[in-house]
């Protein structure tokens, strides 16, 4: 096993059974495209896995850290500890840029995909982690990395709907209904990125960028927020 591995596993406070396991979970597709015969996966069997073991762990702290809010509201407390640019700061935490294996061609690139390729990283870890040490470890892990956010992120309604909240106050305060457009689509079906605009009649206010059309709408709504100052 690479030496950089073992001073991750040094981080994490635990060594893998299966070192496999961890070099797979930092693995980008990429980079078995251009070392098909390196002897080992990519990641997105154990993102997948890790996606469903941080949503339950997620939701078990949420639940019982907050016995007197309703279910949409937990949803949205989720979704903001959870998404994207939350779990690419976890991935920072842990100093997971360091570690990753990926092709020339997207080693150069550091702009916005890095973020995506992080956020899928720490996903991938928690699968990794959950398939070797067990549940118990993966909630130890998944709390350390993300669990101090939640405070601010209640205080400061950062789980409120982006989308929601800028249309609000466009109404209120222009008397205008936000209009979401596509700007640019990129990327293979299994990878699409979208770029999103979001206009007040002519004046576009902001753009956003995510894998969805939703996730890009969200983007464009919080940038727009910071742009309007509201």
């Amino acid at each position: 096993m690479d030496e950089k591995f073992l001073d991750f596993e040094k981080k994490l406070g635990f060594a893998f059974s299966n070192k496999k396991l961890l070099k797979e979970a930092f693995t980008h597709r990429s980079y078995i495209n251009e070392n098909k015969n390196c002897g080992w996966s990519h990641s997105e069997r154990l993102e997948f896995l890790g996606d469903a073991v941080l949503e339950l762990v997620a939701t078990d702290y949420l639940f019982h850290k907050y016995p007197d809010v309703t279910e949409g509201e937990l949803t949205s407390y989720r979704a903001a500890l959870v998404n994207t640019q939350s779990i690419s700061e976890g991935a920072n935490q842990w100093g997971m840029n360091e570690y990753l294996l990926l092709s020339k061609g997207e080693a150069k690139d550091e702009g916005k995909a890095r973020q995506y390729i992080l956020a899928d990283t720490f996903e991938a870890v928690i699968g990794a982690v959950y398939l070797d040490k067990g549940y118990e470890i993966a909630q130890d892990f998944i709390a350390k990395s993300l669990f101090h956010k939640t405070d601010e992120m209640v205080k400061k309604e950062l789980w409120r709907d982006a989308k929601s909240r800028f249309q609000e106050t466009a109404q209120e305060i222009e008397s205008i209904t936000p209009i979401y457009q596509i700007l640019k689509e990129e990327g293979p079906d299994h990878d699409k990125r979208f770029t999103v605009g979001v206009f007040l009649e002519e004046e576009k206010v902001a753009e956003g960028e995510g894998r969805s059309k939703q996730e890009a709408e969200q983007k464009a709504a919080e940038k727009a927020l910071k742009e309007k100052e509201w």
